[in-house]
């Protein structure tokens, strides 16, 4: 493949080379746990055993890094896998997190709980305001900052770039989380970030039937890859070879899914602001969002995700979620069907009571790609019972 293919280009091919023995189109799936050598320590291909490497993970590790312009790609078991991985690696007791106020409830647990217990300290501030994150940064302290754009729930947009310069100049390391955009849509290393963090369960594979997580390492951070590589390894918390199957498909339609969602989601944006019921839209592709702009300049699009602030308050928002039918009341996102999910009790419980916490008057869609005359009707009968 061409190193200056472009992104659909990329996502099809990059790792995907027909099989060199029989000729596959696509790539086969090696489930084998072990691997016969040579001779003690010659091993072919380099591999040797599943956890520390199989060919179909592989392929979908030089997929990943080819989409996000990346020096290499990690595959692991699930996104909070991930993020543990490299956590682990970089962070020491005593060491300081700054984190966005509004993460992905599991990410929030992950460093409050599990971290917290080890001795690592976050501070929580809202990253689209450069300033406080600024004051958040304790120099030879913090070592991480870590960003999500949009946001989940609140679909806030951070500036990755300017971001990734106070990064640079406080020596801490930039850690976005790129699940909600995708690759297709953003890519944050292009802006200056270090590493990329990815539920590959949700856009990235795209049809709600495989869990995993990803990173993929900006260039010059080839020492920290080798590192979380290692941390992989000797923890253990890789993806099986069907799964890396499964997401390296997936991502093979990313670019055309992802145009789908962005078109469906405006629409439905669109429509409820309309409605008097609807407090707030909370949808990048909306002028009125005051990301909007930033969002537009550091997007190609504005992705399928959109979030509703009820007038009703918490009752309006359940009653919402409880009545629609094309939009499954359900966790997680990213699919080609359209899910509805009220965050304060269930993505987001986690996070009840501190900085984080979701207003109860929040109702967040993942848009899919079905018809969008049919998803606006179905908002529309269940705005009618608000």
């Amino acid at each position: 493949m061409q190193h200056d293919a472009r992104f659909d280009t990329r996502a099809i091919h990059a790792g995907q080379d027909p099989d060199p023995t029989t000729g596959d189109v696509i790539p086969p799936i090696h489930v084998t746990s072990t691997y016969a050598q040579d001779a003690i320590g010659t091993l072919r291909g380099g591999y040797e055993y599943s956890r520390g490497g199989n060919p179909t993970r592989t392929a979908l590790e030089t997929q990943l890094a080819a989409l996000e312009g990346g020096i290499r790609g990690l595959s692991f078991a699930s996104g909070l896998a991930a993020e543990d991985a490299l956590l682990r690696t970089v962070l020491q007791p005593g060491d300081h997190v700054v984190i966005g106020n509004d993460v992905y409830g599991g990410t929030h647990r992950l460093i409050r709980r599990v971290f917290g217990a080890w001795g690592v300290r976050h501070t929580t501030v809202d990253t689209s305001d450069l300033d406080a994150v600024r004051e958040a940064i304790e120099l030879g302290t913090t070592k991480v900052l870590w960003v999500e754009t949009p946001s989940n729930p609140l679909m806030k947009i951070s500036d990755v770039a300017a971001l990734a310069e106070l990064g640079d100049e406080a020596g801490v390391l930039v850690v976005v989380d790129n699940t909600f955009a995708s690759p297709a849509l953003q890519q944050p290393i292009a802006l200056g970030a270090s590493v990329v963090v990815h539920s590959t369960t949700k856009y990235l594979g795209g049809h709600s039937d495989v869990v995993g997580g990803a990173l993929v390492f900006a260039p010059g951070r080839e020492e920290l890859a080798e590192q979380v590589g290692f941390t992989q390894f000797a923890a253990g918390a890789v993806s099986s070879p069907f799964d890396a199957f499964l997401t390296s498909r997936g991502i093979k339609t990313l670019g055309v899914r992802m145009e789908r969602h962005s078109r469906n989601a405006l629409a439905i944006a669109q429509r409820l602001t309309e409605h008097p019921g609807v407090a707030r839209v909370l949808y990048p592709g909306l002028e009125s969002h005051p990301g909007h702009e930033l969002a537009a300049r550091q997007m190609s699009g504005f992705g399928g995700m959109v979030s509703i602030d009820l007038a009703g308050g918490g009752e309006a928002a359940r009653r919402f979620a409880e009545s629609t039918e094309l939009f499954t009341l359900a966790e997680s996102l990213g699919g080609v069907e359209s899910l509805v999910n009220y965050p304060s009790e269930m993505t987001h419980a986690s996070v009840k009571g501190t900085e984080a916490e979701v207003p109860e008057s929040i109702v967040r869609l993942s848009v899919g790609i079905e018809d969008v005359a049919d998803l606006l009707a179905d908002i529309d009968q269940a705005l009618g019972r608000l």
